[in-house]
């Protein structure tokens, strides 16, 4: 389903849409018909003041009229085009950070209807490697942003810090094995998590190559793992129609390692640009609210890479 702010976007729009639609074809006419009278009855011209007076177009249809077009684009760029979204957590740094404000394109996965949220028109589907803002498959209402890593019939396993992936085989075909991503290693303490230093590293993922962030200090959480029947505990195949998830900063990212697979249509579209980033850091003992930023990162505006 639609979020409650599509759902109620979408019913303004009606509102307003029916109310400007109504002053065109009807009120509107209406209106020119008692101004011919009055122009008639008074042999020529009328002056604008009498015409108010003859026929006055009430302020509810007029500022209704002056908002629907303005409500009618956003509802349609934020529906099929792009929807902007903050970065919440630190669960895909470094590549994204709290604070990023970012640029989700709405029509990379197909068109959605933005009220029950069905599909009506095929314009691609997710390759490995994405960055996408998803629906939270335990609660709908939220919204989560990972990278896509499996992709439908991929068998993936995370053991010991290192993703392996095999690729999906269908019957009849040669099999592929098990691939261990190319991974190096670039830097140390760049980042921290309660401070401790975190390791940085490259990770080619199909075709795209990004960073990743890993605890040296905490060992697979493989207990608290989403079990998958028939695999190992640190192994799943992706269903047909859902997608693995996870975050770029490892060990700091509570996706489908633990909760499982992304049904396809709980996909909201691809992030593609940063279009502003704030920096929220203050000093201990601050009277600056924690929701007021305290500078622009303009580095960090751009394509997101």
């Amino acid at each position: 389903m639609a979020s409650t702010f599509s759902l109620i976007l979408v019913i303004v729009t009606a509102i307003t849409g029916t109310i400007w639609a109504l002053d065109k074809l009807i009120w509107s006419k209406q209106r020119a018909a008692k101004i011919a009278v009055a122009r008639a009855n008074a042999g020529g011209a009328v002056d604008e003041k009498t015409l108010a007076k003859v026929a006055p177009v009430p302020v509810w249809i007029e500022q209704t009229g002056g908002v629907f077009p303005v409500i009618a684009l956003v509802l349609v760029l934020r529906s099929f085009v792009y929807e902007p979204f903050q970065i919440p957590s630190g669960s895909m740094m470094p590549t994204l950070l709290v604070g990023d404000f970012i640029l989700v394109e709405k029509f990379a996965y197909g068109l959605r209807n933005p009220v029950s949220n069905g599909k009506f028109l095929e314009t691609g589907e997710p390759k490995r490697g994405d960055i996408v803002v998803f629906k939270y498959p335990l609660d709908t209402r939220v919204d989560y942003i990972k990278r896509v890593v499996g992709l439908p019939g991929d068998r993936v396993i995370y053991r010991n810090k290192e993703l392996m992936i095999r690729p999906r085989c269908d019957d009849g075909k040669t099999c592929e094995g098990f691939k261990k991503l190319d991974v190096q290693f670039q830097q140390s303490g760049e980042f921290t998590q309660m401070g401790i230093p975190l390791d940085r590293y490259k990770e080619q993922l199909g075709d795209v190559s990004h960073n990743t962030l890993r605890n040296p200090l905490m060992p697979d959480l493989v207990d608290r793992y989403y079990r998958q029947p028939g695999t190992e505990d640190d192994e799943w195949v992706v269903p047909e129609g859902h997608y693995f998830m996870m975050g770029d900063n490892r060990d700091n990212s509570t996706d489908s390692r633990f909760w499982g697979f992304v049904p396809e249509e709980n996909l909201v579209g691809r992030a593609v640009a940063i279009w502003i980033s704030f920096e929220f850091e203050r000093e201990e003992g601050s009277l600056l609210p924690s929701w007021i930023p305290t500078g622009v990162r303009f580095n960090r505006i751009g394509t997101i890479k």
